[in-house]
């Protein structure tokens, strides 16, 4: 059975087939991915990467955690199941509080 591994702390520089090939010397590695901000687009400084069986995983974090992947070292765990999150709050879109206005000025009277 696979198991997925979080892998934290990446070089904003890491893509998704560097972290396959580095994961690649402990096993067989099932998939990699580098978590994308969506906004920006650069990455999150984590990701995840499946390993094709627990000896290999457990290979995997021996031999990468703590070591230094792309000038970062890294941080690898058995990943934790994704749990249900309460709803944020707020809402509305857009952002909240500070000064309003908008235009030239910012809201700020300018003469």
């Amino acid at each position: 059975m696979a198991t997925k591994l979080y892998v934290g702390g990446l070089s904003y520089n890491t893509t998704d087939d560097g972290l396959k090939q580095a994961f690649a010397q402990a096993g067989t590695v099932v998939s990699a991915s580098v978590i994308m901000d969506k906004m920006s687009g650069r990455s999150r400084g984590f990701g995840f990467v499946e390993m094709g069986s627990d000896d290999e995983a457990q290979a995997a974090i021996s031999m990468w955690d703590g070591k230094e992947l792309d000038g970062r070292a890294i941080k690898v765990n058995e990943a934790r199941p994704m749990t249900d999150r309460p709803p944020r709050r707020g809402g509305g879109g857009g952002f909240r509080g500070g000064r309003g206005g908008g235009g030239f000025g910012g809201g700020q009277d300018r003469f």
